[in-house]
Parts: structure tokens; sequence; C-alpha cells
């Protein structure tokens, strides 16, 4: 439980209207921030029961989730996204075990690069992926000012 601190303007853009149709009339739809926040960790598959969001100075994320990796990667989705600035992680892991460490992507990062920082080797790039997956859906699609879940060895 925290305070995270996120880039404000990076990442991925969920705050803005939704086409709801196609044809002539195109009936355009707003969803709160909020709301598109919750379909947001939905959409990724991020196992939370009782997930309550706030939107205040801070992104306020509440609920019910089984490991500190769901926790991690739930407090990745929201503030990777362009218009969070920080979140404060409010959520109950059932089972906890080690937490990992986060890390801002710079320019001329690469998975291998950060492997290399922090495992001594750029081969474990893929640890680093699977980490953030869905959030990731390619090793070379990371962008500087995204955050990073770094697991422990």
């Amino acid at each position: 439980m925290g305070l995270f601190s996120f880039i404000k303007n990076a990442g991925s853009k969920l705050f803005k209207k939704k086409d709801k149709g196609a044809d002539v009339a195109v009936e355009t739809v707003e969803l709160s921030q909020e709301e598109a926040l919750k379909q947001e960790v939905s959409r990724l598959g991020l196992p939370v029961t009782g997930l309550n969001i706030d939107l205040g100075q801070a992104v306020i994320v509440e609920g019910t989730t089984d490991t500190n990796a769901n926790r991690e990667k739930i407090i990745l989705a929201l503030g990777n996204v362009d218009g969070v600035a920080a979140v404060d992680d409010r959520i109950t892991v059932t089972n906890p075990e080690p937490e990992a460490d986060f890390y801002e992507v710079q320019k001329g990062d690469s998975l291998s690069k950060i492997s290399k920082a922090y495992y001594g080797d750029p081969m474990k790039y893929n640890t680093i992926f699977e980490a953030n997956q869905p959030m990731l859906d390619h090793p070379d699609k990371i962008y500087p000012g995204q955050v990073l879940r770094i697991p422990k060895l």
C-alpha cells in the first residue's frame, strides 16, 4: 500500500470519447474517467474483487486480489495512462509475496538493457516481459515514461 508516482503525460489514451455505432448516425458516449480506468483493468483480465476507483489528486484504488503481482499490475495499468500522475494503492492482498521493483523506462531503453542492469544478463528480458503482461503485448513495445515491474529472481 502506498502512493506511486507516474509521468502524467505518458501512457495509453483512455480519457476520450468512444464512438458507439458505425454508419451514418454516430452516437458518442463519454465514459467517466473512473469507469474508463475500471474497464482497462477488466480488459486486461486482472483479477480483483470490490474494485473501487476514485479520482482526486491521485487515482485511489481499492479492492482485494490474491497476489502482489496482480496488485502491482493493477497499479501499473492505472498509472500508465495519460493524465494519471499518481496512484494511491489501497488494495488488499490475500496471499502476499515479495514485491517487485518498479522501473521508469528511459529513452534508449530496451527490455534486454533493463534486464542486464537488474539481473546482470540481457537474455533474462523475457522475465520482465512476462511480469508486465498483459499490459505489454510485445517486448519491443515500451516507451519512455512507462513504469514496469521488475520481479526479484
